[in-house]
């Protein structure tokens, strides 16, 4: 689609996000698609439905963007966070994504999850929102009077001196080819078409999968949805600026932006090649609150959750499925508390969420977020474990006795380091 001006470009692609969102929110409530309770039904029983799901949405994410870059239709080589970025910060990847598997796990569920219960009137996810928000908001930006963020006062100090700089670009593609002096599209391509068809493979084996319309429905809506909003904010609009064909992205290049707009004040915040992730977005959201509602900040990330909700939203209504939930007791509250303050902080220190890094960082073939999405499932698995240690053996289990028994149990340490029974 060609504009003549950036505001009717920007306003069609804020548009489409929200359209590609709310179905997302929708499909994501009906199916009860959650990647935390695909952890959970793996570890407490087993079940390997809702993991495949999840599975399934990366595979399709995948396949999208292999066919989008190899067909000459875009490209996500720059992107927001930059997923493929020669900045490998190892540990951040693996920090953050324990702390937000953790806390995702104390939080009753993920990002995403926490959008989907707010709109069907969960008040606890509502308080969940408003925590992760603030922690998120303080990770990038500076506490009030001063230079300071959590990241910077935290983090960076330590963090960020383990980075490594890479030669190439991060996703399989680019390393392999650097290595083997190959095409690093043809390398993207091939390592692309592999992974896909082996998760496709792995996915589709299971009888019991391939019988669940909801599973499959949600799996491949929310890949659709990721791989939508890729095409969406990198080559679905041109601007025709003076003759000069512009993509979105490229019009707002702070060289074009200063030349082709009077008011650089008022240029949109947080314009680039991105698709869904929901941590940073939700702190973008207290910042659109505090800038007053000012549209320069009405960003993708905020539009996108937005639509999540009012998507989930119809649909409970819909389906006759809202409800309000309060917390059981202080403990309950407590435990959300400490799960917001995870996810927050471990969501952005990881750039990306079981949906930014799971579905819309894999779909790059980014190693970094490999590392984070294996971090975050298995700090959720631990603590599962550890929670389940303290339920069933109640006072005897202390939270050593119940963390050395789960890393038994996951063969991370030998059997004669169990104090406490798996029944």
């Amino acid at each position: 689609m060609i504009f003549e001006d950036f505001s009717s470009a920007h306003l069609t692609v804020m548009l489409t996000v929200f359209g590609i969102a709310f179905v997302m929110g929708a499909i994501a409530n009906k199916t009860n698609f959650c990647t935390m309770g695909a952890v959970s039904d793996l570890v407490n029983m087993g079940d390997t439905g809702r993991m495949r799901a999840w599975m399934l949405a990366m595979a399709v994410a995948l396949l999208g963007v292999v066919i989008f870059e190899a067909g000459g239709f875009g490209s996500v080589d720059s992107t927001m966070p930059p997923y493929r970025g020669s900045n490998f910060a190892w540990l951040e990847y693996i920090l953050g994504g324990l702390l937000f598997g953790i806390g995702m796990t104390l939080g009753s569920g993920c990002g995403n999850k926490t959008l989907i219960r707010v709109g069907g009137g969960n008040i606890k996810s509502m308080f969940l929102f408003i925590v992760i928000a603030i922690c998120a908001y303080f990770m990038i930006n500076p506490f009030p009077g001063t230079d300071d963020t959590l990241y910077s006062v935290i983090f960076y100090p330590w963090t960020n001196p383990t980075s490594i700089s890479l030669l190439t670009q991060q996703d399989i593609g680019s390393v392999v080819a650097g290595q083997l002096g190959t095409s690093k599209e043809t390398s993207r391509t091939v390592f692309g078409l592999i992974v896909a068809a082996a998760l496709f493979w792995f996915i589709f084996k299971s009888a019991d999968f391939r019988s669940s319309f909801d599973n499959k429905l949600g799996g491949f809506t929310i890949g659709a949805a990721v791989l939508a909003a890729w095409v969406a904010t990198s080559s679905m609009v041109t601007i025709d600026a003076d003759g000069e064909m512009l993509s979105w992205t490229e019009y707002t290049d702070v060289n074009n932006w200063s030349m082709l707009q009077d008011d650089t004040s008022a240029r949109p915040r947080d314009v680039g090649i991105q698709s869904f992730t929901f941590i940073n977005p939700i702190g973008q959201s207290l910042r659109y609150t505090v800038k007053e509602f000012d549209n320069a900040y009405l960003t993708f990330g905020v539009v996108a959750v937005l639509g999540v909700v009012l998507g989930s939203l119809l649909w409970s209504l819909l389906s006759r499925s809202f409800r309000i939930e309060w917390f059981a007791n202080l403990k309950d509250f407590l435990t959300h508390l400490v799960g917001g303050v995870l996810m927050g902080v471990g969501g952005v220190l990881a750039l990306g969420c079981t949906i930014g890094q799971g579905i819309t960082g894999v779909s790059t073939l980014s190693m970094g977020s490999i590392l984070a999405v294996l971090s975050i499932i298995f700090g959720s698995a631990l603590t599962m474990k550890i929670q389940y240690y303290k339920m069933i053996h109640e006072n005897e289990a202390t939270f050593i006795k119940a963390l050395v028994s789960s890393l038994v149990d996951f063969k991370l340490l030998p059997s004669k380091f169990r104090s406490l029974e798996n029944y």
